[in-house]
Parts: C-alpha cells; sequence; structure tokens
C-alpha cells in the first residue's frame, strides 16, 4: 500500500464551512472526495507538526480537525528531519516564515512517505520551490515525495 503524508490543509478544508468562494467550495468538494473514496487506499500519516496546527484556533473547530485526522498515523519529528528542515530553510527554497512547511518536506523525505497530500500551492505544491527541495534532499541521500492537490491523486 502505499503511504500519503496529509497536511494540514487537506483536514482544514473537510471541516471547514462550504465557501462562498467558488475555487474554494471546489477544492472543499474535491478533498471531500479524495477523502471518502482514495484515501482508503493509502497508508495515511500526519506528524505532530500537523497535530499543532489543526489543534491551533477555535476549541470546536480544532476539535473536529483532530477528530477527522483520528485515524492517521503520527509521524514524530526526528533529529534527521529538524535538520533538513534547517538546510532546506536555510537554503532559501522556503521562506523562515514557513519552516513549518520545511519540516513537513523534510518529514515525509525522511520518512520515505510516497505523496505529500496538500492545498497549499504557496509553498508545497509548488513547482520551483519543489525542484530545489528535491535536489537538496537528494544531496542527503533522501527520497522526495510527489507533492500534490487530492485532484492530482484521484486514481485512475
Amino acid at each position: 500500500m502505499e503511504s500519503v503524508y496529509v497536511e494540514t490543509t487537506i483536514i482544514s478544508y473537510l471541516v471547514s464551512r462550504p465557501s462562498r468562494d467558488l475555487l474554494v467550495a471546489a477544492h472543499q468538494q474535491i478533498t471531500h472526495e479524495w477523502w471518502d473514496r482514495q484515501r482508503p487506499l493509502f497508508e495515511c500519516y500526519i506528524s505532530e507538526v500537523v497535530v499543532d496546527e489543526i489543534r491551533a484556533g477555535d476549541d470546536k473547530v480544532a476539535q473536529r480537525r483532530m477528530e477527522a485526522a483520528g485515524g492517521s498515523t503520527i509521524l514524530g519529528v526526528a533529529a534527521r528531519a529538524e535538520a533538513l528542515t534547517k538546510v532546506i530553510v536555510e537554503s532559501g527554497a522556503i521562506p523562515v516564515q514557513a519552516v513549518r512547511d520545511a519540516a513537513h518536506l523534510a518529514i515525509t523525505a525522511v520518512n520515505d512517505i510516497d505523496y505529500l497530500l496538500t492545498w497549499n500551492c504557496r509553498h508545497l505544491a509548488n513547482g520551483q520551490i519543489i525542484r530545489a527541495v528535491s535536489a537538496i534532499c537528494a544531496a542527503r541521500g533522501f527520497r522526495m515525495p510527489v507533492v500534490c492537490t487530492p485532484e492530482e491523486l484521484m486514481g485512475v
């Protein structure tokens, strides 16, 4: 079974109120479709970083996010992932203010996860950033996961 790291935006889209913004509403619908149809086909993981992010904010909404993430295995942030996160940020591939995004990439690479699922197209599902981070990972002996949106991981 292939593995997928479920980044915070996926869980947030699952439990948020339907948006009036057409693009966000479409992403929410696609997220629900992926969660219902494709998720059972993968070994799903989150990390302590995701847990920290989904626990933030309104207590009731945070509880719904935690419940949605409940069936996923939680990966710890090992020293190797912390070191790789630092290298990614220091390289300038991801800005320091987005260090958690660098951590998501590092955790998936260190744990040899097949896919990183996200709607964060600014720092994660971004071809130029992924190219730079892939080179950093390869230089340190890690394989970069395929970073994609639920729409791109809908199967055949």
